[in-house]
């Protein structure tokens, strides 16, 4: 078995790969959302961005971006920066959590399969990659031209509900539909998902936080774990079981992100109200 990595080897293992907005989506969701923090200064996001790899200028660019698209508010005490949540992001936020602390967050919700098929004008082309991020999330693949395909019954409306003001101009279309007997939704599923990739992003996970114990700067990992966490759960889509092979890796997955998250929790929630105890804009200002 292998040594149990410490707390600096398991942040340095996925720097790389993490973005800034996933990184500050991972902390607003477990630790502002529903918790009693209404604003936190930007000096505390930098400096929690740096210990991750974030320069600051990224780190505030990423700010002022969510702030333009309505993810974040902006609000001023003195010469002190702070951001909140939105009802945007909020909405973003809820939508998510049900997924991220699923009991099984990688098997299929009911039976079947979900038929996307949409069309938005060439000069909307922000409107389609949204569009089209909403639909991944929610564990769509594109099956071919214009039509995605995603396991189950998914509930598209509140899938696309973070974007109901952008939805004017798309023309979108749902549908459920169920295999043919004779005619196996395998070939369906190889054509919208790559399987060794999915199994890599897993085992990727896996490498990075399986074998991890202790740490000295839980808001810090915290962060981390759940900015690798969100990746895993938009990487796979929640395919059926008799579409994958026995030792397909997603329970260890989720065994390990629980058994972390309780870990991590408490501590980082700690650790953020003594920086916001000692910042110059009070959490509930």
């Amino acid at each position: 078995m292998p040594a149990p990595q410490d707390s600096e080897e398991r942040v340095a293992a996925g720097r790389a790969s993490r973005r800034p907005e996933q990184l500050l989506l991972a902390f607003l969701g477990e630790l502002v959302l529903d918790a009693d923090v209404e604003h936190v200064p930007s000096a505390v996001l930098i400096g929690l961005l740096g210990e991750l790899g974030v320069g600051d200028a990224a780190t505030r660019a990423t700010l002022t971006r969510m702030s333009r698209r309505d993810l974040l508010a902006k609000v001023r005490s003195g010469r002190e920066v702070a951001y909140g949540l939105t009802p945007a992001s909020e909405a973003v936020l809820r939508e998510a959590r049900g997924r991220v602390l699923a009991d099984e967050p990688f098997a299929p919700v009911g039976t079947g399969w979900t038929l996307v098929t949409f069309s938005v004008p060439e000069s909307q082309r922000d409107a389609r990659h949204r569009v089209r991020a909403a639909l991944t999330w929610a564990g769509f693949g594109l099956l071919r031209d214009g039509l995605w395909i995603a396991p189950g019954e998914v509930d598209v409306a509140s899938a696309l509900r973070p974007l109901d003001g952008e939805l004017a101009d798309v023309e979108l279309s749902a549908f459920r539909a169920y295999e043919i007997e004779g005619f196996s939704a395998a070939r369906a599923v190889r054509s919208a998902w790559g399987l060794d990739e999915i199994r890599a992003h897993h085992l990727r996970f896996l490498e990075t936080w399986a074998d991890v114990e202790g740490s000295v700067r839980p808001l810090r990992d915290m962060t981390a774990l759940g900015a690798d966490w969100l990746a895993l759960l938009r990487a796979d889509p929640r395919l059926p079981a008799e579409h994958l092979s026995a030792d397909w890796p997603s329970g260890r997955s989720a065994a390990t992100f629980r058994r972390l998250r309780e870990e991590l929790i408490g501590a980082a929630r700690a650790e953020l109200a003594g920086l916001l105890g000692r910042s110059g804009v009070p959490s509930g200002t």
